[in-house]
């Protein structure tokens, strides 16, 4: 890619992220993305076959990059052997989503996009998706109790599932409401420590 279409392809995502932000991905307008860039509509489709297709672009790399921080960290607690992995439980989850929190405020503007802009497109899952990846981390753990002779009680999964939701939204409402980063890590914090007392009393530990 040249020097000119390297600037063209800045001008169109500059544009994007404009209309994205203002509007939402069903109703941004490709004619005001092309407008607002400068360039043709045809310029526009040597680089894209379509607005989904910009959207991923702006969105894609981000996305990707956030939820395997959230599967390593799960993948880095079930390695803990099992018997050290109740007393890592907090550690483990804590540094993950301090992490996860700094990365999504380092592209806050992209993950006000996934998290406020994006219906219509795969990227609107985010959460559904870290539900379910959570709800069968939890259940492997308690699998894990059992085996430690920690057996907790049997959990409602209707309830389960509200709550880990609830836990989610809490998290990206952080985001959302763009508040000054040492205000969202403290608010995070305590977040934390409501979370795990509760789940703590719910497993019966």
């Amino acid at each position: 890619m040249n020097e000119a279409e390297t600037m063209t392809l800045r001008l169109i995502h500059s544009a994007a992220m404009q209309e994205f932000l203002e509007k939402d991905f069903k109703s941004a307008s490709l004619r005001n993305i092309v407008k607002k860039a400068g360039v043709t509509t045809g310029a526009f489709y040597g680089y894209y076959a379509s607005k989904e297709s910009l959207f991923e672009s702006l969105v894609c790399k981000q996305y990707e990059h956030f939820m395997w921080l959230f599967q390593k960290a799960q993948l880095d607690f079930s390695n803990i052997p099992q018997e050290e992995q109740p007393k890592h439980l907090s550690d483990i989850s804590g540094a993950c989503m301090d992490e996860m929190l700094l990365y999504a405020y380092q592209h806050l503007n992209v993950f006000k996009l996934i998290l406020c802009h994006s219906e219509g497109t795969r990227f609107s899952h985010l959460i559904d998706e870290m539900v379910e990846i959570e709800i069968k981390g939890t259940h492997d753990y308690l699998a894990v109790l059992e085996k430690l002779g920690r057996s907790a009680p049997p959990i409602d999964e209707h309830l389960e599932h509200v709550l880990i939701t609830g836990m989610f939204n809490t998290f990206f409402e952080l985001i959302i409401h763009e508040m000054p980063l040492e205000k969202a890590q403290y608010y995070l914090k305590e977040m934390r420590a409501f979370y795990t007392a509760g789940w703590m009393k719910i497993m019966g530990q």
